[in-house]
């Protein structure tokens, strides 16, 4: 990690950039991709599978069988600790679901809003060197909340032509039977434009590859909804005297090996702070499975030492992290300063790890600094929200005029005249 002392703050914009990656080349292919499989359908999908995953495919759809199958795979610890995060998830969301209450603007004039489930949704699992099956929970729980009527869930098989059976167990316990063995770009182009065997829907979620990424970002643009902008997964660190160093360096790490592109950013008043945690950095990486990957990231990531706690408030809501640990006292009053972030964990016992899994909360969160615009995905991201209006006829004529005036003042003669001629009938 890069250590930076006290940077003046105009080189703040410059030190909080994100790995850049030309990704020209990456966008020209995915619209190949996603031409060729809007054109070809399921004929394309089998092709590119067997291009990218080796694997020869009749079905594209993972059938009961496959279904029963994975869950006699998967250890019956690993089943409770799936079911306990299930629990938690649901717990959380659940309680995001509100009944809107109706609004009297004035006499006779009724406003109120209802929360509809998008009919619609697909999910994109990862499934390569690190299957996320607990991405599943993450998307398909509030979609189950939400009231979404079709979930289609893709994420890419091995060789064998098989799913990771922790993903397929996880998905049917919270309720999603319509599964794919389709990765990449390819995924996201089946479930924008359907095929044969996998029905379009109307908003796509889910991480993924650069690959995917920027085919989500494509079929955004021809009118295909998705959760967020996304990116490499990243994570920043407040740490004050009272941090421990071995906590923090395994928060960094944790997300370090994420992938080569993913950043780590260490934040402090304190010198000796960073020289410590930096020491137990090289020493827990040594210990970790994807220790190339992790140092990969740390060549992109820094430790920067700020004058005081004012300045470092202020750098964390500029960098606005997808993950901000506080490890401080009073870390509770910390977090209240904070206004740009994607997911805020308080104190020393508050790993980043926790609320990727079981906590809770969502661990689909914007990147990239989007976490200054943008929330994580929730009950909400699965729902539109319509708007309604009832009047009395005696609350037209309260309302009257005012519209008349308005739409007149407009030039809109005939948004008048639809006020006038229910004013004009006895």
């Amino acid at each position: 990690m890069r250590v930076i002392n006290k940077p003046s703050k105009n080189q703040w914009k410059q030190l909080l950039e994100r790995p850049y990656v030309d990704n020209s080349t990456v966008l020209n292919s995915v619209k190949e991709i996603l031409k060729s499989v809007e054109k070809g359908r399921d004929g394309t999908l089998k092709e590119l599978t067997k291009k990218f995953e080796r694997a020869l495919l009749t079905e594209l759809k993972v059938s009961e069988e496959e279904l029963a199958n994975a869950e006699k795979m998967v250890p019956g610890e690993l089943k409770t600790a799936i079911q306990q995060a299930k629990e938690n998830i649901s717990r959380f969301h659940q309680a995001q679901v509100r009944q809107e209450e109706r609004i009297e603007t004035m006499p006779g004039v009724e406003c109120w809003r209802k929360s509809i489930g998008i009919e619609k949704v697909g999910l994109y699992i990862p499934g390569g060197t690190a299957p996320l099956f607990s991405t599943v929970l993450m998307l398909a729980i509030p979609a189950v909340i939400a009231g979404c009527k079709e979930i289609i869930l893709c994420t890419p098989c091995n060789e064998e032509g098989d799913v990771h059976p922790a993903i397929l167990y996880t998905a049917k316990l919270v309720g999603v039977n319509k599964i794919f063995k389709i990765g990449g770009a390819q995924a996201i182009a089946a479930m924008a434009y359907g095929t044969e065997s996998v029905p379009a829907v109307y908003k796509i979620f889910g991480p993924g590859n650069q690959y995917v990424t920027a085919a989500k970002q494509l079929v955004q643009m021809q009118g295909i909804a998705i959760d967020m902008p996304a990116g490499p997964s990243e994570v920043c660190v407040w740490a004050d005297e009272t941090a421990n160093p071995s906590f923090v360096a395994a928060d960094l790490l944790s997300q370090a090996e994420h992938g080569p592109d993913s950043q780590v950013l260490l934040v402090s008043t304190q010198a000796e702070v960073i020289d410590k945690v930096i020491e137990e950095v090289n020493r827990q990486v040594q210990m970790l499975p994807r220790k190339d990957t992790a140092l990969k990231a740390l060549e992109n990531s820094k430790a920067i030492i700020l004058e005081n706690s004012d300045t470092a408030m202020d750098m964390i809501n500029t960098y606005a992290p997808e993950h901000l640990i506080l490890c401080c006292c009073d870390a509770d009053q910390v977090a209240e300063r904070i206004t740009n972030a994607g997911s805020v964990f308080i104190g020393h016992y508050s790993p980043e790890s926790v609320g990727d899994y079981a906590s809770g909360t969502n661990h689909t969160l914007p990147t990239n600094g989007f976490a200054n615009a943008y929330s994580g995905v929730s009950v909400d991201s699965f729902v539109k929200k319509i708007t309604y209006q009832k009047l009395s006829k005696e609350g037209l004529a309260s309302i009257s005029n005012t519209v008349v005036q308005m739409a007149e003042a407009e030039g809109l003669e005939a948004h008048a005249q639809a006020v006038r001629v229910r004013m004009q009938q006895n």
